[in-house]
């Protein structure tokens, strides 16, 4: 628990993939040296797949819109980005008896979940899978890389986002997995602006923090320099 600690956030709007990828290698080697404190980056990206380490590019089942493809450092299998979705980055140091990996995953698990409660829409965990279901349907999917105890990628809930763009993979390598929204589960109204609000609140009070500081992007942008993204570009 992060007892006394401000949690820093900054909403960073649309930012392409390779670029957010950027500014979370140099924002993880500034929280390694304790250069800033635990941020958590939320934001979008343009239509994007992205395969986790080790990941089996065959559930990427139709590759005729030429999506641009991203292997990258965090677990998990072939999941999908775009418009309509909230992506947090959490940068976060994890200390003590933080340092459990299957903790970390709950608590975000838990984020959302609650966030999601908030517009009276109930979500749950699913033995046996990492992320949130409503029913048999999955909302949000959870990938994440952790260096020296300091946190990367994160997780992706569906808001608006075209759920049709799930067909053209396998998400999270699940076969028969199906795709949901907070706009398909009711809330049409909801846009990624006003839940990105909710999810802020609901992650702050589920890791303990004792308040919410916004930071200024340009800030974080100055943080990349020379450090290059660790990704493979198919596209």
């Amino acid at each position: 628990m992060k007892v006394h600690a401000q949690l820093k956030v900054a909403r960073l709007g649309t930012v392409a993939y390779e670029t957010a990828l950027g500014l979370q290698t140099a924002m993880v080697a500034a929280r390694i040296a304790d250069q800033i404190d635990d941020t958590l980056l939320l934001l979008e990206h343009p239509d994007v797949f992205t395969l986790g380490r080790g990941a089996d590019d065959r559930f990427i089942v139709d590759d005729s819109a030429h999506t641009p493809v991203f292997r990258v450092s965090r677990g998990g299998q072939v999941t999908y980005h775009g418009p309509g979705q909230l992506v947090g980055y959490p940068i976060l140091k994890l200390e003590g008896p933080a340092r459990d990996v299957g903790k970390y995953l709950r608590a975000l698990e838990q984020a959302m979940i609650d966030a999601l409660a908030e517009l009276r829409i109930a979500a749950a965990r699913r033995a046996g899978f990492t992320g949130v279901w409503i029913g048999d349907r999955k909302i949000a999917s959870i990938g994440v890389g952790i260096r020296r105890w300091v946190t990367h990628h994160g997780f992706a809930l569906n808001v608006t986002t075209d759920l049709s763009r799930f067909d053209s993979i396998v998400p999270c390598g699940i076969k028969g997995c199906r795709m949901t929204s907070i706009a398909e589960k009711g809330h049409p109204e909801v846009t990624t602006a006003k839940f990105t609000e909710t999810m802020i609140a609901a992650f702050a009070t589920t890791f303990g923090y004792a308040g919410i500081e916004r930071v200024a992007n340009s800030s974080l942008w100055r943080l990349v320099g020379s450090t290059s993204a660790s990704a493979e570009v198919r596209h």
